[in-house]
């Protein structure tokens, strides 16, 4: 039976973690991925993300990390509100459009981008996508070089009930494969 190492002595300075093998062993972690959008005093903005998670039933909250030399860092704060599309298998181009740092800003990012206003904050929802949620949000909270926002659902929707999500795993989009004996 394994031995269990002691606790680490917090009071002494540790090696940093390499910040490359840290991306190599959280990339292991496969994740969806999603467009977070938003809007304030009539300006439009989207961004990439697959750092957005379920956090609880009752209410019924989501966080999403944003880095805080993005765009939306500073948007989002003012706006207060959010929505995530989960993207599809076939919204790779998508993903890597909202994800460049070279696309337009404001309302012509969405020039060539078929999506709707979200039901309750007018974030834009994008056509194609297999879910999205709608929220507020309702605390924010400092974890490095990002900050977490926790937003609470205001609406919701399965946009494709059939739709096979869009992965990222291992530095790569992937796709997600069901066998026979999955449990669909």
């Amino acid at each position: 039976m394994p031995r269990v190492p002691p606790r680490p002595d917090t009071q002494r300075d540790l090696t940093p973690v390499d910040g490359l093998a840290f991306r190599e062993a959280v990339g292991r972690f496969a994740t969806g991925v999603t467009v977070v959008t938003t809007v304030y005093d009539d300006t439009l903005h989207g961004m990439t993300a697959n750092a957005f998670a379920s956090v609880s039933l009752d209410p019924p909250l989501v966080l999403v990390c944003v880095d805080q030399s993005a765009g939306m860092h500073e948007l989002l704060p003012r706006s207060r509100c959010f929505a995530v599309t989960v993207l599809e298998s076939s919204q790779q181009q998508l993903s890597l459009f909202f994800a460049s740092k070279r696309r337009p800003g404001g309302h012509d990012q969405f020039a060539d981008v078929d999506w709707r206003p979200a039901p309750v904050t007018g974030s834009p929802v994008l056509q194609g996508g297999i879910a999205f949620v709608d929220c507020r949000v309702v605390e924010v909270h400092q974890g490095g070089d990002h900050s977490i926002f926790l937003g609470e659902v205001l609406d919701l929707g399965v946009l494709d009930a059939g739709g096979q999500p869009l992965l990222f795993f291992g530095g790569s989009y992937r796709t997600l494969h069901l066998s026979e004996n999955s449990m669909d």
